[in-house]
């Protein structure tokens, strides 16, 4: 049984609402450019009404002084619910964003799955009350539910992070109003029935798609608390400076330009295999991926002949093929940012090792894989985020010019270093100004946060820190008899209500 491909009304405090427009959203298949499915767009008189009913869910309703575990079965039903359906959801995805179908299944639902269980596990000990002892004075300091939460995801992953969002508002005690990517409402529709399914209390979570400018009104609403958006900086700017007129707090995962620094030492086929899904998972469609390669001069001719190779054994097609492993790009649109952007490296004076033209395909949004070497580190190609499948390799003459070479960005989300002597790697990786360096493609997993430097993004999502991004500290003075009483019972910890 297949997932909704049309619906006409939006999912509005615990029902599915009739649109106050007539307006709709035709989801087009990015490989057959053939409409897959129809949804409404929200208006503004049905933003009023979701942040409303997410308001009285959070001022008067029972979600925000649940007890923890309770807020957690939900979430449990619901990850059981996406596990049920988790090929339906790949096929889902896949139709309306193109990823391949094999990444689909292990990446596109199998990560979203990973997270729910990574929040379901460590909310079990996020420190919801806690006692702060000293000289000055004794506290209760609490961290309480931080209200109406505006989330607003993209669309290349729209499932992993429509979870990576409304998991920790929800376990927190927040309400949410979810606007999905106008590419891939489908998704997130479909996660809103599992949740309709598994009893969430009326208004805690509402999804509308919705254009751009009324998207800014629900960021703009007086009634969110908070806005967590994925997506370009330049949208995140806009949006944060919305955020700034209402105090609204924020958490912002923006783009990424990320370098993966090769020492001499690497294992040069482990590199080159790790760089499949590292730089080119999604078809390129992903904001952390290592789409900056940097090789010294000693191992760049070598290197280029395995990742040529590399990028020959990855089959261009049809994303509902199993052997596929570079599908289309998502939309018109970004194919034709992606094609401007080989052409200005071709104009710059780039090499093109590999690809650069134009695929076989009739139809749909491809883009051919491409490798640049013989770049310039201003060049637009390397500077610049291209969300697509598009490499550039760089030289460098010592380990020094590499770490220059790999913070001379703007962007401050991923990166990778590859070597055989893990404490040398580790003292590399020190020195780049970013969020996350992964030593020889080793990811640092759901406990751990994930978020930007610079131009790529403020706060972190996933680990505590993702939970925590969800909650307002508030202290309480006590007597100091008094808090320790609280600790003697067990009132002052983790889970307490």
């Amino acid at each position: 049984m297949t997932l909704t491909r049309t619906y006409d009304s939006l999912f509005i405090d615990g029902q599915w609402m009739k649109p106050s427009s007539s307006e709709t959203i035709q989801v087009v298949s990015p490989a057959t450019e053939q409409v897959i499915g129809t949804v409404p767009t929200a208006s503004i008189q049905d933003i009023d009404r979701a942040v409303n009913a997410a308001r009285t869910a959070f001022d008067k309703g029972p979600w925000p002084t649940m007890a923890p575990q309770e807020r957690s079965e939900i979430l449990r039903r619901v990850r059981d619910k996406i596990a049920e359906r988790r090929d339906d959801f790949a096929d889902l995805i896949t139709e309306e964003m193109g990823s391949p179908i094999t990444q689909s299944r292990t990446i596109q639902v199998g990560a979203p799955l990973a997270l729910l269980d990574s929040y379901l596990e460590l909310v079990e000990t996020f420190p919801f009350r806690d006692i702060r002892t000293a000289q000055s004075g004794s506290a209760l300091v609490t961290r309480e539910p931080l209200g109406v939460v505006a989330a607003v995801v993209p669309w290349n992953v729209p499932l992993t992070v429509a979870i990576q969002k409304v998991a920790p508002s929800l376990l927190t005690g927040c309400t949410v109003v979810l606007k999905p990517a106008s590419e891939t409402p489908l998704t997130t529709l479909a996660l809103a029935r599992l949740f309709e399914e598994a009893g969430l209390p009326p208004g805690v979570l509402n999804v509308l798609p919705a254009s751009r400018e009324v998207s800014e009104y629900l960021v703009s609403h007086p009634g969110v608390d908070k806005l967590t958006f994925t997506g370009s900086t330049a949208v995140g700017r806009r949006l944060a400076s919305i955020c700034g007129q209402n105090l609204t707090r924020v958490t912002l995962e923006l783009g990424g330009k990320s370098a993966a620094i090769v020492l001499d030492d690497a294992d040069l086929d482990a590199t080159i295999e790790s760089l499949r899904l590292a730089s080119l998972r999604n078809s390129g469609q992903i904001c952390s991926l290592k789409t900056r390669l940097l090789v010294s001069n000693r191992r760049h001719d070598e290197f280029i002949d395995r990742l040529r190779a590399l990028v020959e054994s990855m089959p261009v097609g049809d994303p509902r093929d199993a052997a596929t492993q570079i599908g289309p790009m998502a939309t018109a649109r970004q194919r034709d940012v992606v094609q401007n952007y080989i052409d200005a490296g071709k104009n710059a004076g780039a090499k093109v090792a590999i690809g650069g033209g134009r695929t076989s395909q009739d139809r749909g949004y491809f883009v051919e894989p491409t490798v640049f070497t013989d770049t310039d580190p201003d060049m637009s190609i390397v500077l610049e985020e291209i969300f697509g499948p598009v490499l550039t390799v760089s030289r460098y003459e010592d380990e020094d010019m590499a770490v220059q070479l790999a913070n001379h960005s703007p962007y401050g989300l991923n990166g990778a270093v590859f070597t055989s002597d893990l404490d040398r790697g580790l003292a590399v990786a020190s020195r780049i100004r970013t969020g996350t360096v992964e030593i020889n493609g080793n990811s640092a997993g759901f406990h751990a946060p994930v978020g930007g430097f610079k131009d790529s993004g403020i706060g972190r999502e996933a680990g505590y820190e993702g939970l925590d991004a969800y909650t307002e500290p508030k202290s309480y003075g006590l007597p100091h008899d008094f808090v320790l009483g609280l600790e003697a019972a067990g009132k002052s910890r983790v889970g307490s209500a």
